[in-house]
């Protein structure tokens, strides 16, 4: 028998802020299997029930040892067998960037890579992440488990995916390393784009800056994204960027793959 699977990215920017404005109220309509949010700036001590066991899901929380800083969360409507926080690497992990829970066959991964655009020192650390995180995510698609990769990449791939592409040639987030770094995970590794394999033209923007009106004019970015190993992303089916409602600067990513219920 034929199911679907959802599975929901959200970059918050702040999990009490969202929560003010609606956005576990709209979760709650959702039924999400997987909820994979980033940049909860809140300290486990922070995060009261709701926001912990919202409508019938758990929730593992990887926080950043900064407060009010980073972190992510994945919420499971089914029991993990695995839960793994961090990478490893203590200066990582202390900004809370990556958690994977695992679900049978299932790995799935909230990632927050770091952004750059504060200057030359944060555009090294990002580099640096950049590195060290591709061996793993070679071993994550050496794993045997299905695998998909929710999150903020702070990366636009293509000049489809942002929309004054020519204005940030020379900006974090757009620069060739960091293009060509995405290219090799989606092409040498095989990793594949679940909304660029569904939506081959549209853009799919999912951020905004709070700057010169560009949400209102559509002046977006893609970086949040979900990525997915291939036979996963064979079974996606259908995705939206929800924007009827606006709980942060980024918009959640909503895919539904088709599952052997």
């Amino acid at each position: 028998m034929q199911g679907t699977q959802r599975i929901i990215s959200a970059n918050l920017n702040g999990i009490r802020s969202a929560t003010q404005k609606g956005f576990f109220t709209w979760l709650d309509q959702q039924q999400a299997d997987f909820v994979c949010v980033q940049e909860l700036k809140a300290q486990l001590g922070d995060l009261t029930e709701a926001m912990q066991h919202p409508s019938g899901l758990t929730g593992y929380f990887h926080c950043a040892e900064k407060k009010g800083y980073s972190g992510v969360g994945i919420y499971t409507r089914h029991p993990a067998d695995r839960v793994v926080y961090g990478l490893g690497y203590a200066d990582i992990d202390a900004e809370g960037r990556y958690l994977q829970v695992d679900v049978g066959g299932l790995s799935v991964v909230s990632l927050y890579l770091p952004s750059g655009s504060s200057g030359d020192a944060r555009q090294q650390v990002k580099f640096d992440f950049l590195a060290r995180f591709l061996p793993h995510l070679a071993a994550l698609r050496q794993s045997g488990q299905d695998v998909v990769l929710c999150g903020d990449w702070n990366i636009a791939h293509q000049p489809i995916d942002l929309k004054n592409w020519k204005g940030n040639l020379k900006n974090s987030g757009f620069l060739p390393e960091e293009r060509a770094w995405l290219t090799e995970v989606l092409t040498t590794q095989g990793w594949c784009d679940v909304w660029r394999s569904l939506y081959p033209e549209l853009p799919g923007y999912t951020w905004w800056s709070n700057r010169g009106q560009a949400y209102a004019k559509d002046v977006g970015w893609r970086i949040d994204y979900q990525i997915a190993s291939p036979a996963l992303a064979a079974r996606a089916t259908a995705a939206h960027i929800y924007k009827n409602e606006k709980f942060s600067d980024h918009a959640p990513l909503v895919v539904d793959y088709s599952h052997e219920a």
